[in-house]
């Protein structure tokens, strides 16, 4: 099993939905782990169960800070803890534009309606006053926009007669505890995926001049139309157990460099010689605009001058 998503979970109360994320990370097959509880309220009382339960916590009160500072603090905090994913669990605080952004596609959210409907607090007794079947609940991205960012997941939860806010609500959490674990860990895998890889790098390696896809020694492949080949999407390759990137470098130093500035990311592919280097995709937090550099300087490396003319001079402006 590759290494688990690390993620921190925010808070603002007893934490019920933190648990259900917490207890289901201790399985085993759980593609994600809990390393930081943060809330805005030292009295939250999920923070002493996190503690009880050996996960580090953070807590800063808001009143009397500025939304930004307080927002910045928060996010050092998980950063610090090395979290790539934030998971809000009842975290009663709108978040600045900033740090949503800084979070971008790496922050979920659960909301006690099926969204789009009933947006904001006081959702259950919304649902009810408007005579619908049923209410529920929904894991989404956060987006600046509050309770709007794109769908991951949703349950449906009966609304039955004589049904009251308090009422549908106990039943609506039953379900979001189930459905935020499930959601996080398929959201979280997908980066471990080599379908989802693939799918990330295709558009980045085919936006190089005149690059086309094929296959080669097994492998999808990226080449220049009827010229060399600057990339390789090595998944399980030789029984390797790795998804990587192989692009071109400048020889066996620079081979050698990189092997031992990170030897769990960068290695020697096999058959390719020194003029390859494979960098792993399938270790999480994969920063798709350096790929996209290493894309780019792969595809300069066998590109004929006639296309890296016209870039050069596109470029000198």
């Amino acid at each position: 099993m590759s290494a688990r998503a690390p993620v921190a979970v925010l808070i603002s109360g007893s934490g019920t939905n933190m648990a259900a994320l917490l207890y289901a990370s201790r399985a085993a097959d759980c593609p994600y782990e809990i390393v930081l509880v943060a809330s805005n309220d030292p009295q939250a009382g999920g923070l002493k169960l996190a503690e009880a339960e050996g996960v580090a916590t953070f807590a800063l009160p808001h009143k009397g800070m500025d939304r930004k500072a307080h927002d910045m603090a928060m996010d050092a905090a998980i950063r610090e803890a090395g979290a790539q994913y934030v998971a809000l669990a009842g975290y009663m605080r709108i978040l600045t534009p900033g740090f949503v952004s800084r979070w971008e596609g790496r922050m979920l959210n659960i909301h006690p309606s099926l969204l789009p409907r009933y947006k904001g607090l006081h959702t259950h007794q919304r649902a009810i006053e408007a005579g619908d079947s049923h209410g529920g609940c929904s894991v989404h991205l956060v987006t600046a926009e509050l309770d709007d960012g794109p769908l991951l997941g949703q349950t449906p939860v009966a609304i039955v007669p004589g049904d009251t806010e308090e009422t549908l609500a106990a039943r609506v959490l039953i379900a979001e505890h189930q459905l935020y674990s499930r959601t996080l860990a398929a959201y979280v895998a997908r980066e471990t995926d080599p379908e989802w890889l693939l799918g990330q790098l295709r558009p980045l390696a085919m936006a190089q001049p005149e690059a086309e896809e094929t296959v080669s020694h097994g492998m999808a492949c990226f080449g220049i139309a009827g010229g060399k080949k600057f990339a390789y999407f090595s998944s399980n390759h030789h029984g390797d157990g790795r998804v990587a990137l192989l692009c071109k470098i400048s020889g066996a130093d620079e081979q050698a460099m990189l092997i031992e500035r990170d030897a769990d990311r960068f290695s020697r592919p096999a058959y390719f010689g020194d003029g390859w280097i494979a960098m792993r995709l399938d270790l999480g937090g994969v920063d798709w605009a350096e790929i996209e550099g290493w894309l780019t300087r792969s595809w300069r490396a066998v590109a004929p001058k006639k296309l890296t003319r016209l870039l050069d001079a596109a470029d000198e402006f």
